[in-house]
């Protein structure tokens, strides 16, 4: 299949702490989002949500996040790394499966720091070869993913605990419209709320009920700030019964309301007066 760029959605390689432009909720707070993540971390420690688990990082760890994969990641002060985003039309070939994987052996690590380099370098050529050229790595890094994976300890056992996380973690991301509540999706997969609580707080250090506010929180927050709907268009979209209980719900969660909260986006955004 010929490679056509016009098809191929973001492609882009940044540097991690890029990902934290515009406030650390929007990595902190669990979400998804519709274009695939590779985050190779090269300094730093910090705790990650991925795959219906939660657990630390340190130096050298590589995450691969899926598109419209429930995620958080906490990055410490000290953390350095780049991010290969990638959306999911890209004719890259990717692995089908979220990954956190921690690589020791330096033989490896040089692999990877030399991949994220040469798509950098072709992002600065930026010529009419450079699109296929990053797309070319993209895909030697989607293999040597899965080579790794493959040998890697953290790809072991799954418990029945970590399956229920999985699947619950899974619904959250696909229920956009914000149809069930907690007990809904109990009741979906087939265990009490009190089960699936405890569950995901073994997994993931949050209750059910704690993942799905954070899931809206994010949610609410990036159409205040990226769109112009108006206030009862959101609260629709995400299945609050009403623009009042929206309100309440922001106002609870952040301490300002959402005119304010988008009011002071747009005021960020902004350009600055280099006189000013």
């Amino acid at each position: 299949m010929p490679f056509d760029a016009k098809t191929s959605g973001p492609l882009d390689v940044s540097p991690l702490l890029r990902l934290l432009s515009g406030g650390t909720w929007q990595l902190e707070l669990a979400h998804e989002r519709d274009s695939h993540l590779v985050i190779w971390i090269t300094r730093g420690q910090g705790r990650v949500l991925l795959d219906g688990h939660c657990r630390g990082f340190g130096p050298h760890t590589a995450l691969f996040i899926p598109a419209r994969t429930l995620f958080a990641l906490e990055l410490g002060r000290q953390s350095i790394g780049q991010v290969l985003t990638l959306g999911e039309a890209s004719p890259c070939q990717m692995p089908n499966m979220p990954m956190q994987i921690r690589i020791n052996d330096m033989q490896e690590q040089a692999r990877l720091n030399a991949l994220f380099d040469s798509m950098l370098r072709e992002l600065q050529i930026g010529d009419d070869h450079a699109t296929r050229a990053i797309c070319a790595y993209a895909d030697l890094i989607g293999i040597h993913l899965q080579r790794l994976w493959q040998k890697a300890p953290e790809n072991g056992k799954v418990t029945a605990a970590r399956r229920l996380c999985r699947a619950y973690c899974a619904r959250l991301a696909q229920d956009s419209e914000g149809r069930f509540n907690m007990a809904g999706h109990a009741a979906e997969l087939d265990v009490t709320p009190t089960h699936l609580t405890r569950v995901c707080k073994q997994e993931t250090g949050k209750t059910a009920a704690a993942l799905l506010t954070e899931r809206q929180l994010h949610a609410a927050r990036r159409l205040l700030i990226r769109t112009a709907l108006p206030m009862r268009d959101i609260a629709s979209a995400l299945g609050f019964g009403s623009a009042a209980y929206f309100t309440r719900f922001i106002t609870q969660h952040t301490g300002e309301t959402p005119s304010a909260l988008r009011k002071l986006a747009q005021k960020e955004a902004m350009p600055r007066n280099p006189r000013g």
